[in-house]
This record gives C-alpha cells, sequence and structure tokens, in this order.
C-alpha cells in the first residue's frame, strides 16, 4: 500500500514538472548556484573572481541539462497525445472547418 501512494507522489511530483517547466528550470539553476558556491568556497586555494566564474558555468551547464531535459518531455508529451486534450477547451473547432456548407 505504500508503493502505491509513493507511486502517486512521483506522478503528481511528475505531472507538477510537465506544467511548470520554466519554473522547475528557475529552481534547478537556483539550487545549481547555490551548491556550486557553497562548494567553490570551501576551496582556499582559488581567488573570488574564480569561484564565481566556476558557480556560474556550473550552473549554466545544469541549466542546459534542465531545458533539454524539458524539451524531450515536451517532444514525448506532443508525439504520445497527452496534450490533445487541452487544447480543445481552448479552440472551438467548429468554428475553423474548412467544410464548404
Amino acid at each position: 500500500m505504500a508503493e502505491s501512494h509513493a507511486k502517486t507522489t512521483i506522478e503528481s511530483v511528475r505531472e507538477w514538472v510537465v506544467e511548470h517547466k520554466l519554473r522547475t528550470v528557475g529552481c534547478l539553476w537556483l539550487s545549481g548556484i547555490t551548491g556550486s558556491i557553497a562548494y567553490n568556497w570551501s576551496q582556499p586555494i582559488m581567488k573570488t573572481s574564480v569561484k564565481l566564474i566556476h558557480a556560474r558555468l556550473h550552473a549554466q551547464a545544469l541549466t542546459l541539462a534542465a531545458l533539454a531535459g524539458a524539451a524531450v518531455v515536451e517532444y514525448y508529451d506532443h508525439k504520445s497525445g497527452a496534450k490533445a486534450d487541452r487544447y480543445p477547451k481552448f479552440l472551438p473547432m467548429d468554428a475553423y472547418s474548412h467544410e464548404d456548407s
């Protein structure tokens, strides 16, 4: 029973990430730069400017990976038709019919 609860929790997290891709990428960037600064600050040999440059590069690499992951999710959502149910409620297809009346 605990496994089904974990599955629904994981599924709900996945759905949130799919709905909020840019927020997810932003949070990953923020956590990446924070973690990198924390790690680089523990290196006493580096100058402060080098620490900041390394932190920016690490966060940038993490952001590119997150954007690539979001693109893959978006591609599979479109390919599987998972998004097909969302759009009809916004676009009345009868008004754009190409048939002659």
